[in-house]
């Protein structure tokens, strides 16, 4: 394991119903690992993302609660609240 190897491993698996817990670096494997093993046991499988790109981070705070007017960043680039009238 590299010294950036534990940062490297962004979203984490882990099965409600035993020890099975594996650290990945991305949704597709964590997609993976969560499927393979909810299939091959029945059991209810979660996992927590660690962190999301920064792009990502901006589009969430931007949008706000929901989209919900006054919750949200009104002069973001990512956001048309303009009637087409």
């Amino acid at each position: 394991m590299t010294a950036n190897a534990a940062s490297d491993e962004n979203v984490v698996v882990e099965c409600r119903d035993c020890a099975f817990r594996e650290a990945v670096r991305n949704l597709g494997r964590a997609r993976v690992a969560l499927d393979d093993h909810e299939t091959a046991t029945g059991h209810e499988v979660d996992w927590e993302i660690r962190r999301v790109a920064a792009g990502v981070e901006r589009a969430g705070a931007d949008a706000g609660v929901c989209g919900l007017p006054n919750r949200s960043t009104p002069e973001t680039p990512l956001l048309d609240y303009e009637d087409d009238a």
